[in-house]
């Protein structure tokens, strides 16, 4: 079996299911692929996850500089953008089950390899300019292998669910990044401050193996594959005019369409927006709040669990609610996400004063994360270019994210650990994550390419 074949979308299955068996063997089928791919996802995050916690100890000990660990941060990040795109295109004719394990097995040796590094780097005393070198490298690479998950997840609701019941689940998938990071910073923390943060990547790569067996025992591609009908056949959805389009054609359209470049750049604030409080927020505790690393680990942590609320009520809000209205939720979230970062960024507080800061901010910036980066983009898209669209999303939103820890990293450290410089930036870019869709909702609503 060649490497393109192995890896190409599966084929139908010969043997079919008998048609009284094809409801419960779908929702069957469905249900362990849309969970095994959730709980794989949580754990892709936690492989990427450690850089965020080991960086008071990389500083603390003279090993590396905050601008080093933002050029570090910033090649992971930038990586990914290019990885996202070209993924997103690549996995709308991939096996979603190889492809996604695959990325998330080679992600394991990265972080493996990164801690070991460290371990031989404490036991030899090699430079630290060769270690700061051979990081910024491996973590690119892990960019690479992160940017395999998040298309696969996506494009598997387009094959296995239903138009109608879409925006439900897609908001529950975009939880998984919340809950990886909740798990991975109260984790890695306890990790890192009890053995080392050598051991902070070895407990990630331990969390990468077990999302790889999840998704190779609980994933199936499609359910033609499985001797189904196809998902449009199962749910007696009324055909359009793109479902006999070839997907290369579908994707030069999502290409060439205002609509997804405007998400795109909202997006883009979005991410520079969490990843600033996700990526340097347990250092802002402790540096610019003198915060132990144990209680800074835990205030993010437990602020990302609202982070989980945030994305599902997104789904919730907009489908139910507002009726697939997506810019109401966007904008009273967004207002709600600058004031509580805001109070989080300018005021001293107390920890659970903190904590209410940074839960407030998550359960908001959830909403207008999966409503922006995700719904509104998928809401314009056919079904067979949902990876293209994720995909140039996802290019300018990590490309933005890897731009913000390079002048996140310099403003800070410039700065002598003055974090008011840097306050302003992420504030500013919180209230574009919100105001450019706002603001160009007569053009999204209108444009679709279905």
């Amino acid at each position: 079996m060649s490497l393109y074949s192995k890896y190409r979308i599966s084929k139908p299955s010969a043997a079919k299911v008998p048609p009284e068996a094809t409801p419960g063997e779908y929702r069957r089928l469905r249900n362990r692929t849309f969970w095994g791919v959730t709980a794989a996802y949580a754990l892709y995050y936690v492989c990427r996850m450690a850089m965020a916690v080991v960086k008071q100890p990389l500083i603390d000990g003279n090993i590396l500089s905050a601008a080093q660990l933002g050029i570090i941060g910033s090649a992971f990040y930038f990586v990914y953008a290019a990885g996202k795109f070209a993924n997103g295109f690549i996995a709308d004719y991939c096996n979603i089950r190889r492809f996604m394990a695959t990325g998330l097995l080679v992600s394991t040796v990265v972080n493996l390899l990164m801690g070991v590094l460290g371990l031989a780097h404490g036991w030899w005393d090699f430079p630290s300019a060769v270690l700061f070198f051979v990081f910024a490298l491996v973590w690119g690479v892990n960019g690479y292998c992160q940017s395999m998950g998040a298309p696969p997840g996506v494009i598997s609701l387009s094959r296995w669910f239903p138009l109608n019941r879409r925006g439900t689940y897609y908001s529950i998938l975009s939880a998984t990044p919340y809950l990886g990071k909740s798990l991975s910073v109260f984790a890695l923390g306890l990790v890192v401050g009890w053995i080392g943060w050598e051991y902070g990547f070895i407990f990630s790569a331990i969390a990468g193996v077990i999302g790889s067996a999840i998704i190779l025992i609980f994933v199936s591609d499609t359910p033609e594959s499985k001797g189904l009908p196809s998902v449009q056949e199962l749910s007696g959805e009324a055909p359009q005019k793109t479902d006999s389009m070839p997907v290369k054609e579908l994707q030069k359209m999502v290409v060439r369409h205002p609509g997804i470049w405007i998400i795109a750049l909202s997006s883009a604030f979005v991410y520079i927006t969490q990843h600033a409080v996700s990526e340097w927020g347990v250092l802002f505790l402790q540096k610019g709040k003198d915060f132990s690393l144990a209680s800074a680990t835990q205030i993010i942590a437990f602020s990302e669990a609202f982070g989980i609320a945030g994305t599902v009520l997104a789904g919730w809000l907009s489908d139910r609610v507002f009726k697939g209205n997506r810019f109401i939720p966007v904008l009273f979230s967004g207002v709600i996400c600058l004031i509580s970062l805001g109070g989080f960024l300018l005021t001293g507080g107390s920890y659970s004063m903190n904590i209410v800061y940074v839960s407030v901010f998550s359960l908001s910036i959830g909403v207008v994360y999966c409503t922006v980066a995700g719904l509104m983009a998928l809401d314009i898209v056919p079904r067979k270019a949902t990876g293209s669209a994720l995909g140039m999303v996802g290019l300018a939103s990590y490309a933005a994210a890897g731009l913000q820890n390079v002048v996140s990293g310099f403003m800070i450290g410039a700065g002598d650990f003055d974090f008011r410089p840097v306050s302003v930036f992420w504030l500013i870019a919180c209230l574009l994550s919100f105001m450019i869709p706002v603001l160009s909702w007569r053009l999204l609503k209108i444009q679709s390419i279905k």
